[in-house]
């Protein structure tokens, strides 16, 4: 019996320091926020990077764009319902992107321009939020913010693309701090957006899952958006994942015609994708 006892024992210590492990993995989160442009060398290594952007973003004045928390290709079909989102735009923006080689192979194949910020890395993979577009970005950077309770870090990209108007869209992809109550965190992460959305002239397009599960953090993010004179898209149909009644994933967008916009329903991810098509505004 004292056997059974001292082998149940030694038994929850090896796994209480094998939790230990993997949470001290986890939380191996970048010094400085960092993004990756080129999946040849998936080297992380600056907050921002700039290249000679080649064409322009749109299709002859037209431009879709899909939003996308992808559940770290989990889920059986991630492959075929992001197949589907990238035929239909040229932007896609996933949060919790897992950088594994299937994803990788997928990119190449496809192929794709990427721009990744890293979140945290886990068993050598890393996660956060990505681009993925027709034409690279002239410009991107990756911004970090650690949750508050579990410290993981959640992450964000700010990048411009090339427009056939000669103007510059400016594309916010954030993954917004979840387990948080009083919003201190939550709002800080806005704000260290705030200086380039001020500066930008052009438009604008912030999107991404912002966690917005009760009505204190909707109405940040909705006053934060009014601030730049952004306007959330209105969706003809809207399966939107919802917590508490409030959905999670957002797009909002300015100096842009919108035609449309949906949010159909997926069995890959526990989000389902936001797309939504533009016509290039008059300058």
């Amino acid at each position: 019996m004292q056997m059974v006892f001292i082998n149940r024992r030694v038994t929850a210590l090896l796994f209480a320091f094998v939790a230990l492990l993997i949470l001290s993995l986890a939380l191996w989160a970048n010094d400085e926020p960092k993004v990756m442009t080129d999946l040849n060398n998936s080297v992380f290594n600056f907050q921002c990077e700039a290249h000679q952007a080649i064409g322009s973003l749109d299709n002859q004045g037209q431009l879709s764009v899909s939003v996308w928390n992808i559940y770290k290709q989990q889920r059986e079909g991630w492959e075929e319902q992001l197949s589907a989102l990238n035929n239909a735009s040229q932007l896609v923006l996933l949060q919790e992107a897992s950088l594994t080689p299937e994803l990788k192979r997928y990119i190449q194949h496809a192929p794709l321009q990427v721009a990744m910020a890293q979140a945290f890395t886990l068993w050598d993979t890393v996660y956060g939020v990505m681009n993925l577009s027709k034409v690279s970005a002239s410009h991107v950077c990756a911004y970090t913010a650690n949750e508050p309770l579990i410290r993981f870090a959640k992450s964000g990209t700010l990048a411009f693309y090339p427009l056939s108007n000669d103007t510059s869209l400016l594309v916010v992809n954030l993954h917004g701090i979840n387990f948080e109550w009083n919003l201190t965190h939550y709002k800080s992460q806005l704000e260290v957006l705030a200086a380039e959305l001020t500066n930008h002239n052009g438009p604008i397009i912030l999107a991404g899952d912002f966690n917005t599960w009760r009505e204190e953090r909707m109405k940040l993010v909705m006053q934060f958006a009014q601030r730049f004179s952004l306007i959330e898209a209105n969706y003809n149909v809207d399966h939107r994942q919802t917590v508490f009644g409030y959905p999670l994933d957002h797009l909002f967008y300015r100096g842009l015609v919108l035609e449309s916009a949906e949010s159909q329903p997926t069995q890959s991810s526990d989000h389902n994708p936001i797309t939504a098509h533009f016509v290039l505004a008059e300058k």
